[in-house]
């Protein structure tokens, strides 16, 4: 299996998006190498109070094993007890602006092995969006990046993984989603694997695009302590799904993985309120009507 065109890939796209984002801020992100005692490591990469981004990291990490946990297989449980590899970057940025989105991308390649039987292999990855407060043209212009980006895979491919990622950031204790959604996919491998490891290119690849252009639009809006008190607020959505539900962070968790890297998604400040809903027309109470109900944006 072509490990060294993974690896050389993932790595050289954490850099590009470091590259673009730090020129953003202003700020550069921290560098931070690990290594775990099961085999393999990371590089993890981490801007905390910055001119625009509040808290961010984009990580790489390379890890191996001699059992794949429960989070990698839920969906394929043939291949608990397999030994593994896995590559990729996740990346989760946090503005200070509560009108600049905060935002998630994860591109990811997996190995599966056992002896006398054929490696199974795998990609997985997506983006998605989580406004604070929602700009229309922003979630329309996220959302046509992704489906220019999966167009030359075939007509079916944005929608049927746009409607993946709607069902996936789902807070279902809340029935909320946790953002206006993106695209997601897992357990790829249909087509062969120059097809696949294409598609997963495609969708690293069009992150910073689909992304900076909201950032500039929306850095310099001006906020009081209404809109950071909202945001600390939907951002305890996020943090109730990555810490729940989020496939993610449970395989890095249950593999060994270094905590403080996994759990750099975690935004800086978070506030839950007891059974709190927004004034009705308010632009808070527009989030929940507007945007976070699933529709078509494109």
């Amino acid at each position: 299996m072509r490990t060294d065109e993974t690896y050389a890939y993932f790595t050289g796209l954490q850099t590009r998006i470091i590259d673009r984002l730090q020129a953003l801020d202003g700020k550069p992100f921290i560098e931070d190498s690990w290594t775990r005692e099961q085999g393999g490591g990371g590089i993890t990469r981490v801007l905390e109070d910055g001119n625009l981004f509040e808290r961010g990291g984009v990580n790489f990490s390379h890890v191996k094993g001699q059992g794949l946990p429960a989070s990698a297989t839920a969906s394929r449980p043939e291949l608990a007890g397999r030994a593994f590899e896995a590559m990729g970057v996740s990346l989760v940025m946090h503005p200070r602006n509560p009108y600049c989105p905060t935002a998630h991308m994860n591109v990811r390649f997996f190995i599966a092995t056992k002896p006398d039987a054929e490696p199974v292999w795998w990609f997985g990855g997506g983006m998605d969006l989580t406004p604070y407060y929602g700009f229309e043209d922003d979630v329309v212009h996220f959302h046509r990046t992704c489906k220019h980006a999966l167009a030359p895979f075939g007509d079916a491919v944005h929608a049927d993984y746009k409607a993946w990622c709607d069902r996936y950031f789902h807070l279902k204790h809340r029935n909320e989603a946790r953002g206006v959604g993106g695209v997601f996919f897992d357990d790829l491998n249909e087509g062969g694997f120059d097809r696949c490891f294409a598609l997963t290119q495609a969708v690293g690849d069009a992150f910073v695009e689909a992304y900076a252009p909201i950032l500039e639009r929306r850095r310099d809006m001006a906020y009081g302590e209404r809109e950071r008190d909202f945001q600390a607020y939907r951002r305890g959505r996020y943090v109730e799904f990555n810490l729940v539900f989020d496939r993610g962070t449970l395989f890095g968790l249950q593999s060994g993985g270094r905590t403080e890297s996994i759990l750099m998604s975690m935004p800086p400040r978070v506030a839950w309120r007891y059974d709190w809903h927004p004034e009705a027309g308010t632009p808070e109470a527009r989030l929940y009507e507007d945007f976070l109900p699933i529709r078509e944006w494109v």
